[in-house]
């Protein structure tokens, strides 16, 4: 069985959807916790509260991560709660769909890019520096980055460009025992867009049309290999990009 027995989590965007499905297996797992929020207070307070009922440390600290000043001091915060770090999820992120070229604007550029790829950027960076050697770094993708969706232009490119830091980064720090991967998620049903029952019906059908297996993924199927990146398992697992798609081709 996996533990993370003595391991130090942070992972952005924790307080709900992916985030919160992580961060909870690794608190099940035996990991301390440093769950982080932009805004709602009241969820994350929630996650918390599951998983100190499961006997796990944790911490939830407020951080917007489009700011690299607040990534600076989310880590700090992690630090001066844990004393090290040892795995970084960057998962904080935003979504945009049905948008054609023709359509978006600079503002919806701007937002989606400061968040998506400024701040996945700036947090693998401060997890380079921070994380303890034979530490782990993921980055949480989407399969846009891999089969590209009409109306996806801006939030499929925003979260292309850190898949590219996976692989230096996974060379720069490799030498330190560090793993840093990508998880790519299909469509992931009771989060981000599909959140709410009966949303976005037309590109709901499109996906589970295109996925052999039925379905959209749930925020279980994403833990399953963040806890296998996490673990001693993948430890010779480096510089990849894994797709959790059900076979999908969309």
């Amino acid at each position: 069985m996996n533990t993370l027995a003595n391991k130090v989590a942070l992972i952005t965007g924790s307080g709900r959807g992916l985030g919160k499905a992580i961060a909870e297996r690794y608190a099940a797992l035996g990991a301390s916790i440093v769950l982080n929020y932009s805004r709602d207070s009241t969820s994350a307070d929630e996650v918390a509260s599951n998983i100190r009922a499961m006997g796990a440390q944790v911490i939830a600290v407020k951080a917007d991560v489009s700011k690299v000043d607040e990534i600076n001091y989310l880590f700090e915060e992690a630090k001066k709660a844990f004393g090290k770090i040892d795995i970084v999820v960057a998962n904080a992120g935003i979504e945009m769909v049905e948008t054609p070229v023709t359509k978006f604007t600079e503002e919806q550029f701007d937002r989606l890019f400061s968040i998506n790829t400024k701040g996945a950027y700036f947090t693998m960076q401060q997890a380079a520096l921070a994380v303890e050697d034979n530490g782990r770094i993921i980055y949480i993708a989407s399969s846009t980055t891999a089969f590209p969706v009409p109306g996806m232009a801006v939030y499929g490119g925003s979260k292309t460009t850190p898949r590219y830091m996976v692989d230096v980064l996974s060379k720069e720090i490799g030498y330190r025992g560090v793993t840093v991967n990508t998880i790519i998620p299909f469509a992931v049903d009771h989060s981000g867009i599909f959140a709410e029952e009966g949303s976005y019906p037309e590109l709901r059908k499109s996906l589970i049309d295109s996925c052999p297996m039925g379905r959209l993924a749930e925020v279980e199927d994403v833990a399953n290999i963040a806890e296998f990146f996490a673990s001693d398992l993948s430890s010779f697992v480096s510089g990849q990009h894994l797709l959790v798609n059900g076979g999908a081709t969309q």
